[in-house]
């Protein structure tokens, strides 16, 4: 974690303001910090909200899994611990095994990656790196996916890269009962 504390704190059940309560309400009782955080600024919540459910929907044409290393390796790679333990357990759930995710730090050079499970890291590590998937790379995750996936792929570290600038700036805290990964501590 960057921050041991919040910059932005969370807000509590008894604070919450009229608009606040009903971005918050249909996430029933255990509401992650991240939305206790964003409804700090309840217009803006709404919108990264509808985004955010898109790209975790199934409207999102890449699979689930494949959606999470994708997400994994981003937040990874912005060293954001509150969102690789969201999706770590996320990923275990979407078909991941605990070593593919301990894997993913490593990203596409570790052992044992399948061409397209590569594609997705490479595509991942270029778009962290320079905002751009190279034509190699764009090549190989064609041979593997569609057009409209390849689309999924950049929407989704988009989104997972502003998740984690979201989290590491403003301060945001594992939810009770979570531990941070080791590799995530001190930064």
């Amino acid at each position: 974690m960057r921050l041991t504390k919040p910059r932005i704190a969370p807000v509590q059940d008894a604070d919450l303001t009229p608009d606040q309560k009903e971005i918050l309400e249909p996430m029933g009782e255990r509401v992650l910090n991240i939305f206790r955080t964003m409804v700090q600024a309840p217009k803006a919540a709404k919108g990264f909200l509808a985004w955010g459910n898109y790209v975790l929907s199934r409207r999102n044409d890449l699979p689930a899994r494949e959606r999470e290393i994708v997400i994994l390796r981003i937040g990874y790679l912005c060293k954001s611990g509150y969102e690789w333990t969201q999706h770590h357990a996320i990923g275990l759930r979407e078909g991941l095994t605990a070593a593919e995710i301990e894997a993913i730090k490593q990203g596409a050079a570790a052992p044992n990656w399948s061409p397209a499970d590569r594609a997705l890291l490479k595509a991942s590590d270029e778009l962290h790196n320079d905002q751009f998937v190279t034509d190699g790379t764009w090549a190989a995750l064609t041979r593997h996916f569609s057009d409209k996936q390849c689309m999924d792929v950049v929407f989704t570290a988009g989104q997972y890269t502003q998740v984690s600038m979201i989290l590491n700036s403003f301060g945001v805290q594992l939810d009770a009962g979570q531990v941070l990964d080791p590799d995530l501590k001190g930064f």
